[in-house]
């Protein structure tokens, strides 16, 4: 409710701001004017649009702040209400979007939500074996697992479908993002062809998170078996007991050599499922959800590609 509150009086801001400030055609010449709020999709036009040559891309999640805790500054709401096109995941921590969106000056703006893209691909947030509950009201609606581009087989309908609406908003260079995505999917496939022969060839296909549990898509797309503290969008920060014994049993009963954490975690649940088990030298992995990257490791030359193939390396550890 307050987050609520506090984007109305934002919005009462912003609309007054840009209606002065920015025009609401873009010249013509111009380049197409993007702005997205993670990671992987900033890296994904970036890709399509060939860099800085066709479109200008904005991330606004690029300080290290994940999904689930953003909250939009005056200058994102800003950002957001003059750009050509605004690219979202669309789930439960996107709920912000809706006000935003009432800024908007640009009356062809062209706004793309990445669940709706997928449509049907789409899975909901699931609870498995040992998993901390979370405290739900009973007509609370089922939550989607917005976590949606870490599989790479999302990711190549995500991308096609981007560049299918930025082709419709900027004509003039819709064979240079046709053209872009498909060498870029070539990448994808390849990259998830490695994936399977890695995850096939392994002694176990089993996975156990000390951790948020971010990665369904992924594990569903190569039949992985996952185990984990909390759900991809749990705001839990520590386990029960129960919980804890439950995968340090599972650690001994299928004998698993490795943790697995995600990126940002300081590992204490994983350390202490470690320390409950029969083996106390079991490794503690970490497995990048791509929530957090900043500015700075862009500039250091993150890319989508490269997180993925050092989470395949991580995988091929922790499966044999």
């Amino acid at each position: 409710m307050k987050r609520r509150k506090l984007l109305a009086v934002l919005l009462a801001s912003v609309l007054f701001l840009v209606s002065a400030a920015v025009p609401a055609v873009e010249a013509e010449g111009e380049k197409l004017d993007i702005v997205t709020t993670i990671f992987p999709v900033y890296d994904w036009i970036r890709q399509v649009s060939g860099g800085a040559e066709h479109a200008q891309v904005t991330m606004l999640l690029d300080s290290g702040v994940d999904l689930h805790s953003y909250q939009p500054t005056a200058a994102d709401m800003m950002r957001i209400a003059s750009c050509d096109v605004f690219v979202y995941v669309g789930g439960e921590s996107d709920k912000w979007v809706e006000d935003a969106l009432k800024s908007s000056v640009n009356p062809d703006q062209v706004v793309i939500s990445l669940l709706d893209l997928l449509g049907d691909d789409v899975k909901a947030e699931e609870l498995i074996e040992g998993m901390e509950p979370e405290s739900h009201e009973e007509d609370e609606e089922e939550e989607a697992d917005e976590h949606v581009w870490l599989s790479l087989r999302n990711a190549r309908k995500l991308v096609t479908g981007i560049a299918a609406r930025l082709a419709e908003a900027d004509p003039d260079c819709a064979e240079a993002y046709t053209a872009g995505a498909a060498a870029y999917c070539d990448r994808l496939d390849a990259l998830d062809a490695q994936y399977s022969e890695v995850i096939a060839s392994a002694a176990h296909q089993v996975v156990l998170f000390g951790d948020r549990f971010p990665f369904r898509y992924m594990a569903d797309d190569y039949g992985l078996t996952c185990y984990a503290a909390f759900s991809g969008c749990s705001a839990e920060t520590g386990a029960s007991f129960k919980t804890i014994v439950f995968l340090a049993q599972k650690l001994d009963e299928l004998d698993l050599p490795v943790v697995l954490a995600i990126e940002g975690s300081d590992c204490r649940i994983a350390e202490t499922v470690i320390q409950s088990s029969a083996k106390k030298d079991r490794k503690i992995l970490t497995l990048d959800s791509m929530q957090g990257v900043t500015a700075a490791e862009i500039q250091a030359g993150a890319s989508y590609l490269s997180i993925m193939e050092q989470n395949l390396e991580v995988l091929r550890e922790a499966l044999n």
